[in-house]
């Protein structure tokens, strides 16, 4: 009688060879078979009334995932859910800021009224306080309306027809269907993305959209693409035009990150995270009434406060760095310009400066704080500062600091493909528990960065 673990073995070696031979579609195939079965029986032994309901369903969904209409529906819909998130937090935003910042002017002045120390009194307010400030002002509206509208998505019961609709795409990429979920959450906070990474089963799977989650831009990156692409593109335009070429330039930038999303993930299923891909048989639910108190507490309470203070707890020391950096002098000069000057030769190699490359290396706790604080350095102030206009800002960069095209597209690039900021770093070490993995994490875009903006300021300065 032969061993029974020697005839198992064999057995499962025996699979093994027969599973590499079915078709890549064999699954499909057979998941399909298995629901029309279901469904001719299902015909000849049930007798419903009232299904105008579900007739409705089918009806949209003819539409909604159509191989034709599908994508442009769903691309529609995000742009128009990123068009209202961006107008429509302007002006709340300003509000908030103008509060913060009055708040700050009037603990300045009480604090110089009892006469503390001014490093002090810079230190706490123009300091601490302002960091927190910038974030709240930059991060909370946007957050506010996104969440919103996406969790009205989900409860609609969209989302799993954006899955579906985008699953062959990262089944080619060697990723599970629900990273397209994670992705669109990724565009609100990277953080927020990094935790809907939990809706997919597969460690694996999951691992591999925790790692790409960073390469769609967050409301954090939108207004350094939305200042280089109002500020460069669009001045390379007919006034009448200009409104479209920036929008453009940073839809252009929103595809190019979610062609880098499937592009790594493509590498990592091959290499260090190979393994076969999980099946992902998705049942589209029906459509439904969303609810208004699940929409107001999954969205306001258990996405957007929580992002909002992961945020705060690590841009109160960034603000409290950039003080101490522009007003602590050594040989005349801040510590922020001797930092700037170590790091330009680095910067000017990809196409930047050290300023620039500072900036980033201080914003790594929020990217909000990218641009105030390069425009900090750039006209030597104390704290982070803000000009008035896009005009006076290309005054400062272009004509005061000689940035030209290729600096504003390697920027956009460079903002787009960097590290992920410390809330979603801090996130990722909490999702996998792993050191390694978030350094990986952390890491893996950085020299994706500084590789493909090396690669395009070579490339100009070779044809130039």
């Amino acid at each position: 009688m032969s061993d029974p673990v020697e005839s198992a073995r064999a057995v499962l070696e025996r699979a093994d060879q027969l599973r590499s031979r079915l078709a890549a579609e064999f699954r499909d195939r057979r998941v399909e078979a298995l629901y029309a079965e279901a469904e001719r029986i299902a015909r000849r032994v049930v007798r419903a009334q009232g299904q105008r309901a579900r007739d409705w369903d089918a009806h949209i969904d003819r539409l909604v995932t159509s191989p034709i209409f599908g994508l442009p529906l769903m691309l529609l819909l995000i742009a128009a859910t990123f068009w209202i998130t961006i107008v429509g937090a302007n002006y709340p935003s300003e509000r908030i800021a103008a509060l913060l910042f009055g708040l700050e002017e009037r603990a300045v002045a009480a604090f110089q009224w009892l006469g503390a120390p001014w490093w002090l009194t810079g230190f706490l307010w123009n300091g601490v306080y302002r960091g927190l400030a910038w974030v709240v002002s930059v991060m909370l509206p946007p957050m506010a309306i996104f969440f919103p509208m996406f969790t009205i998505l989900e409860d609609l019961g969209y989302l799993p027809r954006v899955a579906f609709n985008l699953d062959w795409l990262f089944r080619k990429a060697g990723a599970h269907g629900k990273q397209a979920l994670t992705m669109a959450m990724g565009f609100g906070c990277n953080a927020a993305g990094v935790i809907a990474a939990r809706i997919i089963d597969s460690p694996r799977e999951r691992l591999i959209a925790i790692l790409t989650n960073n390469f769609v831009p967050c409301n954090g990156r939108y207004p350094t693409l939305i200042m280089l692409a109002t500020v460069f593109v669009a001045a390379q335009f007919p006034p009448a035009f200009a409104s479209f070429a920036a929008a453009g330039a940073v839809v252009a930038v929103v595809l190019l990150g979610v062609a880098v999303t499937l592009a790594v993930s493509w590498t990592l299923s091959r290499t260090v995270l190979r393994g076969e891909a999980s099946a992902f048989t998705l049942e589209l639910p029906p459509y439904r009434r969303p609810s208004i108190l699940r929409i107001l507490y999954t969205s306001l309470i258990d996405r957007t406060v929580f992002v909002l203070l992961r945020a705060m707890a690590t841009a109160a020391p960034a603000g409290a760095l950039i003080w101490l950096l522009g007003n602590v002098h050594w040989g005349g000069q801040s510590l922020a310009r001797h930092g700037a000057n170590f790091l330009h030769p680095l910067g000017h190699a990809i196409g930047l400066d050290g300023v620039v490359l500072l900036a980033y290396l201080i914003a790594i706790p929020a990217n909000e704080i990218v641009v105030p604080t390069m425009l900090m350095m750039y006209l030597g102030a104390g704290m982070m500062t803000e000009v008035s206009g896009f005009d006076e800002i290309r005054r400062v960069l272009v004509d005061q600091n000689g940035w030209t095209l290729l600096t504003a597209v390697n920027l956009m690039l460079f903002s787009l493909l960097h590290n992920p900021c410390g809330t979603t770093i801090l996130t990722i070490w909490k999702e996998t528990r792993s050191l390694r993995w978030t350094a990986v994490g952390a890491l893996l875009p950085l020299g994706l960065a500084f590789l493909v903006t090396f690669a395009v300021a070579t490339a100009v300065r070779l044809i130039g």
